[in-house]
């Protein structure tokens, strides 16, 4: 009788694991997607998380320094807590204002990352200079677009790169739950088909003892003992 395939015990763990995996990765999708479609929501969503995590983590930093008074970090911790907890404070108040700044500061690194680029592709020529060299380029005008249309590209720029992390964060978790899977199902199928061999091959099986030839060798046992 052929055995079912379906994984049990540990590798069934593992099948539901992937599978929530698979979940979580489609979610992510979707809300990736929401936030291409509406990304001034996205925006102010981001920024209002990112202040919420600076809050909280400032507060667990805090104290933190303080159940570790006695060394000599003490002060250092609790400066760099209180930087957490005062930039959170001004990121959650002023959401706009923040992704002003932050938009700023992302449009520079991608001036000066492409300009780098640009630069070291150009003297270096190494193996890989066309890729560099067009990464640089695609930077460098990044950074050209967001400036020329700044301030009023914070309401957009923030949420659409927080929508595509999501988007491909997203489709990283569903290859990897849907993969895990079935690399389960497959594992499991094989061992199924294993045990289906052994089974059908009789390996490990105990021929059951006639009654008839035990009596007889016992009366054959018997006689020559009589003898």
């Amino acid at each position: 009788m052929a055995q079912s395939t379906k994984p049990t015990g540990e590798a069934a763990k593992l099948h539901r694991g992937f599978g929530v995996l698979a979940a979580l990765g489609i979610v992510l999708v979707l809300a990736g997607l929401v936030g291409l479609v509406y990304t001034g929501v996205a925006t102010l969503t981001s920024m209002l998380l990112f202040g919420w995590l600076l809050l909280i983590g400032g507060a667990v930093g805090l104290l933190h320094a303080i159940q570790a008074r006695a060394s000599n970090f003490f002060w250092l911790g609790v400066v760099v807590a209180a930087l957490n907890i005062a930039a959170g404070i001004v990121v959650i108040r002023r959401p706009e204002a923040a992704a002003e700044a932050l938009t700023m500061f992302a449009a520079l690194l991608f001036l000066t990352g492409g300009v780098f680029r640009l630069v070291g592709s150009l003297v270096v020529r190494g193996p890989q200079f066309g890729w560099t060299l067009v990464q640089g380029a695609f930077d460098l005008l990044l950074g050209i677009l967001v400036l020329s249309s700044w301030p009023s590209s914070s309401k957009y720029v923030i949420g659409c790169f927080f929508s595509l992390a999501l988007l491909f964060d997203g489709l990283g978790l569903i290859a990897t739950g849907f993969g895990g899977r079935r690399i389960v199902g497959m594992v499991s199928e094989q061992l199924a088909g294993e045990g289906d061999v052994r089974d059908e091959s009789g390996e490990g099986a105990v021929k059951p003892v006639q009654p008839e030839k035990f009596s007889k060798s016992a009366e054959g046992g018997q006689e020559q003992s009589h003898n």
